[in-house]
This record gives structure tokens, C-alpha cells and sequence, in this order.
């Protein structure tokens, strides 16, 4: 793993829409994820910055304690959080750590359009447990597409990416894991985009 490190203050100054964030924790079901799918984290989210909005985090959880931005309540599954208090709850409540990767390339005010709309699209969508999460995935591998009523945090992301062409559709959304958005995964980006290696935040350093 890389060795770069951020305060949790500078990473979300510096963070951009889609910019990816991700999460690696310690629970059961955090490590059942990772062995299933071979991945060296659990959890992935994407950075929308937008205006005059506050840096936000695009992702899904089983969780409902952070205020959804979107809807204006509290629920389950795909949500848009404050991106310091979703980062913050990650690891401080959920005891993951953090890293960042951001993206090089334009983001153009269609793309910001795109991204909109999958979120009107997406959010709210429930969160499979750990079971269906795993079923959805092992479909996705063979090509498959999954029933669009449950979605889990790299569909979100990989929905995200697609809507913006930097993913071209060819597989399902399923088919996408946290670690696919990991560099040590081969991802093809379009529109001669790049993510940069990771780099880990922390709340404070010593």
C-alpha cells in the first residue's frame, strides 16, 4: 500500500468530483467482503463537488445515521452525504481506514449534469446484506446484470462513472467491486482520464 498520508482537513480541500474514496475496516462482514472478492478494501465512494455545495460523498451503506443532503432524511442505502461527516463516521464509528484517489482528467459541466441525474436516479436505492451483496457480484463476473431494486457502493460508483463516460457500459454494474477501483486493478478509463495512486487520510496525524 502506498505510504502517502493527508490530514483529513487537506484531503477534502484537495478532493474533486470523482474522486474516489476508500474504505477498509476490520468487521466480519468488512472481511468477508474483501476475501470473496479478492480486494484489498471494502468500501468504495465517489467525491461530487459541485458550485457552491460542500465537498459531498456519493456512496452506499447499511448505516442511516448521517443526514441524506439529497432527500433531506436519514435512510439506509445509496445516499449523498456531507463528505467530512461520511469520511469521519468511516472511520471513527466504523473504524476503517481511508485513502484517497483522484481523478485526472476534465470534468465538464455535462458530466456534473450526468452525475446529477444518477443520483435523482439512484438514491435511496436498499442495500443487499452481505449475502445477496456477494450473489450480486459473483453475477456480475459472468456478464450478468442484477435486478436494478438493490444496489451496493462500487454499482453506485461504476453507475456513476458510466453516466459520465469514464466507464463505457460494457460490463454490468454488478460486475464492479471495491477493489476494481484499487490500483492495483487494471481500470480502463475513458475520455483520457486517470486516477492517481492512493493516498491515505487520517483525522490527525501525530
Amino acid at each position: 500500500m502506498h505510504t502517502s498520508r493527508l490530514t483529513l482537513d487537506a484531503a477534502v480541500e484537495l478532493t474533486r468530483t470523482g474522486d474516489l474514496w476508500l474504505f477498509r475496516g476490520h468487521s466480519a462482514a468488512d472481511h468477508a467482503i474483501r476475501v470473496l472478492t479478492n480486494a484489498p478494501v471494502n468500501h468504495v465512494g465517489m467525491a461530487i463537488v459541485i458550485d457552491d455545495l460542500p465537498p459531498l460523498m456519493w456512496h452506499a451503506e447499511l448505516g442511516k445515521g448521517l443526514l441524506d443532503v439529497w432527500t433531506g432524511d436519514h435512510h439506509r442505502g445509496v445516499q449523498l452525504h456531507d463528505l467530512r461527516g461520511a469520511v469521519e463516521q468511516w472511520c471513527g464509528r466504523y473504524e476503517q481506514r481511508a485513502w484517497l484517489r483522484q481523478l485526472d482528467g476534465e470534468v465538464t459541466p455535462e458530466m456534473e449534469a450526468a452525475v446529477l441525474r444518477t443520483v435523482a436516479r439512484l438514491d435511496g436505492t436498499p442495500f443487499p446484506a452481505t449475502a445477496k451483496l456477494i450473489g450480486r457480484w459473483a453475477r456480475g463476473r459472468l456478464r450478468r446484470p442484477a435486478p436494478a431494486e438493490l444496489t451496493y457502493c462500487a454499482e453506485v460508483v461504476a453507475a456513476t462513472y458510466q453516466a459520465m463516460g469514464l466507464l463505457d457500459g460494457s460490463r454490468p454494474t454488478n460486475f464492479y467491486d471495491p477493489g476494481t477501483f484499487w490500483s492495483g486493478d487494471d481500470l480502463e478509463l475513458g475520455r483520457g482520464a486517470t486516477l492517481g495512486d492512493e493516498i491515505e487520510v487520517v483525522t490527525s496525524l501525530p
